[in-house]
């Protein structure tokens, strides 16, 4: 159930039609005592959720949810409302709490969220992909609401979007004396291992193998005569020293684009709006593109989403919760009035396709090409019980000679920038022949890959 007065603005102003709501009478809601539907959210999220929907004192009895009043409260941060979550009980646990995809897992298995299902209207706005990583055991847990992704932004006053790597790489050795180029293409969001995802897919590579929606647990997790053949091509010379369209550190890269001195940046969608206010297009963001024309990089693209907690039904909450969840951010309607707030690409494809220009491009970037962010496979936790694993050297038949058994295997989040400091470092000392270093870090996350299922 939607409120009219909440809404009604934000879908004129969108050129959306609300069918079903039912708009009680104020004086027959007034006359009815309120029961308090209760959604925890970090400090961002629940400001804008309160300016979408108003606060506990403003909302009339029955205005979302027959019955109910709707209360937000709000937690410092998402480390502070993790912490909440985990500690909660059922005396004092929310009906639904705004978290990360990755906290699925631990809080299902925890018994502290309720298996949902989206009316089957709703289901169809958004991706396989975002349902799954709001999934666990193969139950759903909640609504996607928006999505945490990075995007690639061309500064069009040097050059048009490219429509692969190469072109990407053609320009910048082309144009690197003459406009001054500090670099090709940079990291300004997200760091060199989340926000440099999309680069590792464009040149071949991969955190993970993806099969039918989901991430393997067996085998490599890219072919390494690919990426390495890829890395040589793309990133270094002829006599093996990098090139300099890509390198091992982000610093200044948000700076340095947006001062003319590198063609292309990932960005995150959290900070699109300071590339507004310097004048940038943001129709001209894109996925990283590929190898092959028309090809695009996969970056992180997974959600946050509202989760149904198992508190909900232990309070008698749980049919209101399901209500609130399909009603208002299973619909565009809704997701759009909670995003003219929070200002995030919308997961509701059809909020989606009437966002702004910023908002649709991180949103096409996600859709072309994603992969889900695993925790269980990116977090670590793996040992090295044969030595090869991380084994780098070689005896004289060319068989890799064990190292030390039982080493703890590094997750993602340090393999990536180590492989970026192995492939493309200016210290020569700092450097490893690419094949050596690629295979390095795909065994690295096969290790991790195959841990994952005791995660």
């Amino acid at each position: 159930m939607f409120s009219i007065k909440k809404v009604a603005g934000v879908s004129v102003a969108l050129g959306l039609v609300l069918t079903g709501a039912v708009s009680v009478p104020a004086d027959a809601r007034s006359k009815v005592p309120p029961k308090t539907l209760t959604i925890w959210a970090d400090e961002s999220r629940s400001a804008n959720l309160t300016k979408a929907i108003g606060t506990f004192e403003e909302q009339t009895v029955s205005e979302y949810v027959q019955g109910y009043k709707v209360k937000v409260v709000g937690y410092s941060g998402f480390d502070a409302l993790k912490t909440a979550i985990d500690s909660a009980t059922s005396a004092s646990g929310p009906d639904i709490v705004l978290g990360a995809n990755d906290w699925v897992p631990s809080l299902a298995k925890d018994g502290k969220l309720a298996q949902f299902t989206l009316s089957s209207s709703a289901a169809k706005q958004f991706t396989a992909n975002q349902l799954g990583d709001l999934s666990y055991n193969g139950k759903l847990y909640g609504v996607p609401l928006d999505i945490n992704n990075v995007a690639m932004l061309t500064n069009d006053d040097l050059t048009d979007v490219p429509t692969s790597f190469g072109a990407m790489v053609d320009y910048y050795k082309a144009n690197k004396t003459k406009e001054g180029l500090t670099r090709g293409l940079c990291v300004a969001g997200g760091g060199m291992s989340w926000g440099a995802a999309g680069i590792l897919s464009a040149l071949g590579g991969a955190p993970y193998a993806m099969s039918g929606g989901k991430a393997k647990t067996t085998g490599s997790p890219f072919t390494v005569t690919t990426f390495s053949a890829n890395v040589k091509n793309m990133l270094l010379e002829a006599d093996g020293t990098p090139n300099g369209f890509f390198t091992n550190s982000d610093a200044n890269c948000k700076q340095d684009f947006i001062d003319g001195k590198v063609p292309y940046a990932v960005i995150g969608n959290w900070e699109w709006k300071d590339y507004v206010k310097e004048g940038f297009d943001m129709k001209k963001l894109s996925c990283v593109p590929g190898i092959k024309v028309g090809s695009c990089g996969a970056g992180f693209g997974s959600v946050s989403g509202a989760l149904l907690t198992s508190f909900a039904g232990l309070k008698g909450d749980e049919n209101a919760a399901k209500s609130f969840l399909n009603d208002f951010f299973g619909s565009a309607s809704g997701a759009m009035s909670y995003q003219k707030y929070e200002q995030r690409p919308p997961a509701n494809k059809a909020a989606a396709a009437i966002a702004s220009p910023a908002l649709k491009g991180f949103g096409t970037a996600a859709s072309k090409a994603s992969i889900p962010q695993l925790g269980t496979f990116l977090n670590g936790g793996a040992k090295d019980t044969t030595g090869l694993v991380l084994s780098t050297t070689k005896d004289a038949k060319g068989k890799y000679i064990p190292g030390t058994k039982g080493a703890s295997i590094p997750n993602y989040w340090d393999a990536l920038p180590a492989l970026w400091t192995a492939l493309v470092s200016s210290d020569a000392a700092e450097r490893k022949a690419p094949g050596v270093a690629i295979q390095l870090f795909a065994n690295i996350m096969a290790a991790n890959a195959a841990n994952s299922v005791n995660n």
